[in-house]
């Protein structure tokens, strides 16, 4: 049985529930767009959880930003990922990303429940970090400079953490 994650936004304005299979908060994402719309300690932390389970209060108070993102040679497109946020309070909530639409990605800053600690973390978009930031690596911890091959299922279920 899935675990059901309960969110909100920091003015109570927004609240939300979701299902998730993979409810450990282990990836640590320091690319500019989490660090700067979600992020604090200069990364932020997605999880996974069931689109289809997904129930919102509020719904009125949330707003959509789709990031630019440049890439290497200048070359600028606007991301698919659709970063839900409170329009009142400004907390980043989840992304949607519709090449996935089973999915969403609630951050974890704002889940309200308990969430399982990661005995293992994975650092991904690292060359994207700020200069000040100055990474924790733990000794078992995976580092990327961009993603892992590795999805969020895959990870939960080699570490025998999907749950069912």
């Amino acid at each position: 049985m899935p675990i059901t994650l309960k969110g909100s936004c920091r003015c109570g304005k927004v609240r939300f529930t979701a299902d998730s299979h993979t409810p450990v908060p282990y990836q640590l994402c320091y690319c500019s767009i989490c660090r700067k719309t979600a992020g604090g300690g200069g990364f932020a932390i997605n999880i996974m959880a069931d689109a289809a389970t997904l129930a919102i209060e509020g719904e009125d108070a949330i707003g959509v930003f789709q990031a630019e993102i440049r890439d290497d040679t200048g070359r600028c497109e606007t991301s698919r990922g659709e970063r839900r946020f409170c329009k009142s309070c400004g907390t980043a909530l989840w992304v949607f990303d519709p090449a996935w639409p089973e999915l969403i990605h609630p951050f974890a800053s704002v889940i309200d429940s308990d969430l399982p600690k990661a005995s293992e973390k994975t650092h991904l978009l690292l060359r994207f970090k700020a200069d000040w930031v100055e990474p924790a690596f733990g000794p078992h911890d995976q580092r990327f400079d961009d993603y892992p091959a590795e999805s969020i299922e895959d990870w939960h279920r080699k570490r025998g953490l999907w749950v069912d």
